[in-house]
């Protein structure tokens, strides 16, 4: 929005032209979101505690979670509208890549604030059925996998990078769609299993948004993307002030999310924050990248699979309670230490994937 202001003026005065470049324009989203975020964010808590929108908890969860019982949820209507307003105030919203990943974000908020207002009308840890959550979340996947095919303008939208092979690029055609809805809608469970601690999920979603950054700039740069042998998407790169309201918005309820946590950031917030780092990784051509700076999600959602597996097989169960995290705080662990040591495994796993840049 305002960089079609800039160009406007730019014609009265050339200091304007400063703000096409996209690397400020992101830099500027990240601090306009984290900025709104701090801002906002104790109105939002004051008035979601009002309403008694308190989180519920499971009885069958840690003791030590019991505490945390009617703390306000739902944090994701701060998240979410704040990376809507940076995104548009910062971006070209006239780029398809921007209104794909926007609609994405805002489509499985949806579907989040429906489970969490069903938890909170029921006063218990039980929303929206499983299946049913899942068929909503498969549907929409499945439409924005399609929406992105049927609207690539080149074959380089739908190749599938293989990382740290540069020879390997597999030409998907419409299996595209299938790879697009199992990004998405896996990376939107992974971080909805991984929130069950302070601040556990909202880092490393920071993290990777900065770094799938990276990739959306070089793989819309003409040059870079040369460099690295990586597919030229022109579109990509106005994806990196996505990222930066991203980032932003997720530090900026970081300040009020950290141990102990004033609010959640529930089902609203976690859905989609994972859905979009699905389709950004999705428009990137990043799926397998993802796979690598996501691990933390991936372990987490892997653990209730097993879980679950082995105990209707068995009548075992491989965790002393899963996801992951609350297996390590049944073991003795300090919450604090938990989500920290998380981060650091997050923070080498997004390190990795940005290597795959390069090695090649």
């Amino acid at each position: 929005m305002l960089i079609q202001l800039a160009d406007f003026l730019s014609d009265f005065y050339s200091g304007f032209n400063l703000f096409q470049y996209i690397t400020l324009r992101s830099v500027l989203a990240a601090i306009t979101a984290m900025l709104v975020s701090v801002a906002a964010g104790p109105y939002v808590i004051r008035y979601l505690a009002s309403i008694k929108v308190g989180q519920p908890v499971r009885t069958l969860g840690p003791a030590s979670h019991q505490s945390k019982r009617g703390t306000p949820t739902m944090g994701g209507l701060l998240i979410v509208p704040v990376i809507v307003v940076s995104t548009l105030l910062w971006s070209d919203i006239y780029n398809r890549y921007i209104l794909i990943a926007l609609a994405t974000t805002v489509l499985f908020a949806v579907i989040g604030g429906i489970d969490d207002y069903l938890k909170l009308r029921r006063g218990d840890s039980e929303g929206m059925s499983k299946g049913r959550k899942f068929l909503w979340q498969s549907v929409t996947g499945f439409a924005v996998g399609a929406g992105i095919w049927y609207t690539a303008q080149s074959p380089a939208e739908s190749v599938l990078i293989v990382p740290f092979v540069k020879q390997v690029m597999v030409d998907l055609g419409p299996v595209l769609i299938l790879l697009a809805w199992l990004t998405i809608v896996g990376s939107s469970n992974g971080v909805n299993l991984t929130d069950g601690l302070d601040g556990l999920a909202v880092m490393p979603v920071v993290l990777i948004a900065a770094a799938l950054g990276v990739f959306a700039y070089v793989s819309g740069h003409a040059n870079f993307s040369d460099y690295l042998a990586l597919p030229h998407l022109p579109l990509a790169s106005e994806l990196t002030v996505f990222c930066g309201a991203l980032a932003g918005a997720g530090l900026g309820f970081l300040w009020f999310n950290t141990y102990p946590a004033q609010i959640f950031m529930g089902d609203v917030g976690s859905l989609s924050l994972g859905a979009a780092l699905g389709v950004i990784a999705v428009l990137v051509r990043q799926e397998l990248v993802l796979l690598i700076m996501g691990g933390v999600f991936v372990l987490e959602a892997v653990s209730v699979m097993l879980q679950v597996a082995s105990f209707k097989s068995t009548g075992r169960r491989v965790f002393k309670m899963a996801p992951l995290h609350h297996h390590f705080e049944l073991r003795g662990q300090p919450e604090p230490r938990v989500i920290v040591r998380f981060w650091i495994i997050a923070l080498l796993l997004v390190l990795v994937g940005l290597a795959t840049l390069k090695i090649r």
